[in-house]
């Protein structure tokens, strides 16, 4: 089976525990039976590879989202890099073609394309299995998976099937509705449509190749930001008449707020946290290292990470957005493909941040123009290059880096740092790579 997930969004509804870095996608509220907790793209990640060891699961996303790919699912999987966004069509496209002329995938073969992020049970991935073999058989040229609806939602549109059978042609697609025309909609046997879709990759690309003037993957790669802004609705499925629909009547949710978000959640306390026993429907999330008390609160989700804190009325938290774009504020924590970093204390000519190696990994050799650099080494082992020469690093060590020094750190169990910034401009940007000699 071949699976494109599209991971895109910046995450602000879900502040402060995302950013323009950490999508709601890479957030770890899951908890595991061994007590250890996955993201929702961990989570689906997994959940493919038990339905289908084999399949070639590709994901289509930012750059800024692949070192946290990396991070949490390893290197065994696919990733079409958008250089910019121009929304679903060219996203769609670019991954096609990258199966095709980067993975070989035959363009005859089927593919499923769905979101990174919905929260869904292991039953959601065998309906894909059967959505990429009906798309095979080729009696249609899309087939898309329509969601039995379980409430007259306004925040999804609709797919009118032609009959009530599992498999059936699509009469129309209706956008998202009032509740009371969704009412009416469901009585007509209408089904939720969750962004599923499955369709041969020669089929994509025939279509691309109508709209687009492009050779193949590269050529797309190299004139993506000239593309136009278009959904994939709107370039192909509104024009496309051979379309049948999968029902599907599993567990499925859209967890884009943090209220549909704790719904999901199997605990009413992730990090340090407490509440009394006159608290009703409160959630913690606390990635800090203080504890939270919470007291006599009724259906409110309180949040805690590097970024800030949240304190909300769960239906209201669905409003964060435009506050949390009002704010200025730097990245505070990221995850790369070597471990994850936290900013810890920042001020107008020094920064300083605890960096997490993971074991095995390192950090690019490289070097920054305007700042220097101390690394304090809290915890593990490893060694480090700067300019050239190589020594190995114990708890105590103190490593000092002068602007222009080139230097990396390797792991050899994972290895806590502290690292000390000295600078009038120190930014992300500053940074020179090399290759290690």
């Amino acid at each position: 089976m071949n699976i494109i997930l599209l991971s895109g969004g910046s995450g602000k509804r879900l502040w402060p525990l995302s950013n323009d870095v950490r999508s709601k996608q890479f957030i770890k509220i899951f908890k595991n039976e061994d007590g250890t907790y996955e993201s929702m793209v961990q989570r689906i990640f997994g959940s493919i590879r038990r339905v289908d060891p084999d399949a070639t699961i590709t994901i289509a996303t930012s750059k800024s989202q692949i070192s946290a790919i990396h991070n949490q699912v390893g290197n065994d999987v696919g990733i079409s890099v958008e250089p910019c966004r121009r929304d679903t069509f060219p996203a769609i496209a670019l991954a096609t073609c990258y199966l095709v002329d980067e993975l070989g995938v035959d363009e005859s073969d089927p593919v499923v394309v769905c979101p990174v992020d919905p929260y869904v049970e292991d039953d959601y991935f065998e309906a894909l299995k059967k959505l990429s073999d009906q798309a095979a058989k080729g009696e249609a040229n899309l087939v898309l998976m329509g969601i039995e609806p379980t409430y007259p939602s306004e925040k999804y549109g609709y797919i009118i099937p032609a009959s009530k059978d599992e498999t059936a042609e699509v009469i129309s697609f209706k956008e998202k509705p009032s509740a009371e025309v969704a009412k009416d909609y469901i009585k007509r046997g209408a089904l939720w449509n969750g962004g599923v879709f499955a369709y041969k990759l020669s089929y994509v690309i025939k279509r691309a190749h109508e709209l687009i003037d492009f050779t193949d993957y590269q050529d797309l790669f190299s004139k993506y930001e000239t593309l136009k802004k278009i959904s994939f609705d709107y370039a192909v499925v509104e024009k496309e008449d051979r379309i049948q629909v999968q029902r599907f009547s599993g567990a499925w949710k859209d967890l884009g707020t943090w209220n549909t978000l704790t719904e999901a959640m199997t605990e009413n306390v992730v990090g340090k946290g407490v509440m009394n026993d006159n608290c009703s429907g409160v959630h913690i999330l606390n990635e800090l290292n203080v504890p939270i008390i919470a007291m006599g609160l009724s259906d409110v989700v309180i949040s805690a990470s590097p970024e800030g804190i949240l304190v909300s009325d769960k239906e209201q938290s669905s409003y964060i957005k435009p506050y949390v774009d009002s704010l200025d504020q730097q990245i505070m924590f990221a995850e790369k493909s070597w471990g994850r970093y936290q900013v810890m204390d920042v001020e107008p000519d020094a920064m300083t941040i605890k960096v997490i190696l993971n074991p095995g990994h390192s950090m690019n050799y490289h070097s920054h123009k305007h700042r220097d650099e101390v690394w304090v080494v809290l915890s593990g082992t490893g060694r480090t290059v700067v300019d050239g020469m190589e020594q190995n690093i114990k708890p105590g060590d103190v490593i000092t880096m002068s602007a222009g020094c080139r230097h990396t750190v390797f792991a050899d169990t994972e290895l806590k740092l502290v690292e000390v910034q000295l600078g009038e401009d120190i930014s992300v940007e500053d940074k020179q790579k090399y290759e290690l000699e």
